[in-house]
Parts: structure tokens; C-alpha cells; sequence
């Protein structure tokens, strides 16, 4: 059985952010796993109001940002997708990993 781990990156800060993917992609094909991606989602926008006071109707502008996402999926090889598990990443990176079990082509389900 082969597995496929999805790894799901976001940041307000797209140059972080590309350098922590770009470095993880080095990282896992000099170990010779095999790696595709990054996958760019479209950028989000998101508007969060601020208020002066507790009072409706009284509050300053807008704080607006945008948030950035990369998709990286390693296949195959466990024992790296385990290490990238266990490393640390910017604190302004938000990280998610998915693990996926896949069953060569022909077999069954039990």
C-alpha cells in the first residue's frame, strides 16, 4: 500500500510562504521522494470590522488581508512525510497534513 500525504500551506505573508514551500519541495526530492506541487489556490480576501466601542455603528475602517495557500502531496515515502510531521514552521504559516492510503490497482477492498 502506498501512501499520500497532502500538505496544505497558508500565510498573509506570500514571500514566507513561498520560501518555507519551496525549500520543503528541495528538501523532499533530495531525499528522492517523489513530490508534486506546489499548487497555487487564488488568493482570499477577507474584510474583518473593527469597532471603537461596544456601541453598533461606531467603529473604524476595515481591516483587510489576504491569505495565500500552496498544495504540496508526497507520495510514497513515509518515513519523510513523518519528518516534515515533526519540523517547525513560521509562525505565520499555517500548516495542515493529510494522509491518504491508496491501494495499488486490482486489489480488492477488505
Amino acid at each position: 500500500m502506498t501512501f499520500v500525504t497532502k500538505l496544505t500551506f497558508q500565510s498573509g505573508d506570500r514571500a514566507v510562504l513561498d520560501d518555507v514551500v519551496d525549500d520543503l519541495k528541495s528538501l523532499i526530492e533530495r531525499k528522492g521522494a517523489e513530490c508534486k506541487g506546489p499548487h497555487s489556490a487564488p488568493p482570499e480576501e477577507f474584510s474583518v470590522p473593527q469597532y471603537r466601542s461596544l456601541v453598533p455603528g461606531d467603529q473604524f475602517k476595515s481591516w483587510d488581508y489576504t491569505v495565500y495557500s500552496r498544495r504540496l502531496e508526497i507520495h510514497g515515502n513515509d518515513h519523510i512525510a513523518g519528518r516534515v510531521g515533526h519540523m517547525d514552521f513560521p509562525s505565520s504559516v499555517h500548516v495542515e497534513i493529510e494522509i491518504e492510503q491508496k491501494k495499488p490497482l486490482g486489489q480488492g477492498r477488505n
